[in-house]
């Protein structure tokens, strides 16, 4: 059966090579900083489950020593010329898109045909990730499809895959990192410390008050924290369960689903979330980072208020 270490595995090697490579790129000034980081966040993927909790924690420590330091800078890459670009990009056509569509249709379909499947009476794929595990797989057939019709190498996608993560830099990690400071902050009862503030300062027995206090503090804290799935169980122990639920008596699955989407409209405003908003500025090589940002605001207030009626209609029908 193919298991999530396997993976985390494989993301190691991946990591570690972009160590190495950044080790020997002379045109960084900080390439033995850079290398480490990368270096260090490989390790945690490959062995992380094996050391000691302690040693992980002050590996994670080091890597924010090194970015907070300013020890991270992007390296040299080698880019193709414009002339070999246009040579490609003419004898593709649109066959270049197909690498990136394949990743969500494979995924989609390995997590549903697969998930059923079994060799000896063991399942395939690890049954508790098997979404993520069909992404995976679905990633190493992208880069396959891509390699094929390039022309290029594996290597070469690992050299891609450096010049990103010298792009976006320690930001990369954001997403993890808030994702465990939501749990770190429901854990030290942020969110009965929000239920008591709520409860002292505003008139939440009116019901569209509450209403509009949890949709806007799930877009606020996600805005603050980067993560939706960071800001929900605060949001939702502090305003979700003891007023819109407890005290007004709304449905629990469509105060989660709406508030949850909520969130995501705090998403597309933030610069904390690095995946959504500074990745694809890094990729198009922006020359404004917060580009992205700017052109979802508009979406993202709407949908915060439709997401408001929603929740207001849906959840006490």
């Amino acid at each position: 059966m193919l298991r999530l270490p396997l993976l985390y595995s494989l993301v190691g090697g991946i990591l570690l090579l972009v160590a190495g490579m950044t080790l020997k790129d002379a045109g960084n000034p900080r390439r033995l900083g850079s290398a480490a980081f990368w270096g260090l966040f490989g390790l945690l993927f490959l062995i992380g489950d094996l050391i000691p909790p302690a040693l992980a924690g002050a590996m994670v420590l080091a890597m924010v020593l090194l970015a907070g330091l300013g020890r991270l800078a992007p390296g040299r890459h080698e880019r193709l010329s414009a002339e070999r670009l246009e040579q490609s990009l003419a004898r593709l056509g649109n066959r270049i898109f197909l690498p990136s569509l394949l990743l969500p249709v494979a995924t989609v379909l390995l997590s549903v045909a697969v998930q059923r499947l079994s060799i000896a009476d063991a399942p395939l794929l690890d049954a508790k990730n098997i979404t993520l595990m069909a992404m995976g797989i679905a990633c190493l057939a992208s880069t396959a499809l891509a390699c094929r019709l390039t022309g290029e190498t594996p290597l070469q996608a690992v050299r891609e895959t450096r010049r990103l993560l010298d792009s976006v830099g320690w930001a990369f990690l954001l997403p993890q990192v808030l994702a465990l400071l939501g749990l770190l902050f429901a854990d030290a009862g942020v969110g009965k410390a929000i239920a008591h503030l709520a409860a002292q300062y505003l008139p939440l027995d009116t019901r569209w008050l509450a209403v509009l206090t949890y949709v806007l503090g799930m877009a606020l804290f996600t805005v603050l924290m980067g993560n939706a799935f960071a800001a929900f169980p605060v949001m939702t122990a502090g305003i979700g369960l003891p007023f819109l639920v407890g005290t007004h008596h709304g449905d629990p699955a469509v105060m989660a689903a709406i508030g949850m989407f909520s969130g995501y409209c705090g998403t597309l405003m933030t610069p904390m979330a690095a995946n959504f908003n500074l990745v694809p500025a890094a990729l198009l090589e922006l020359p404004d980072r917060n580009a992205v940002i700017k052109a979802q605001l508009p979406t993202a207030l709407a949908l915060l208020a439709v997401n408001a009626v929603l929740l207001n209609w849906l959840m006490f029908r």
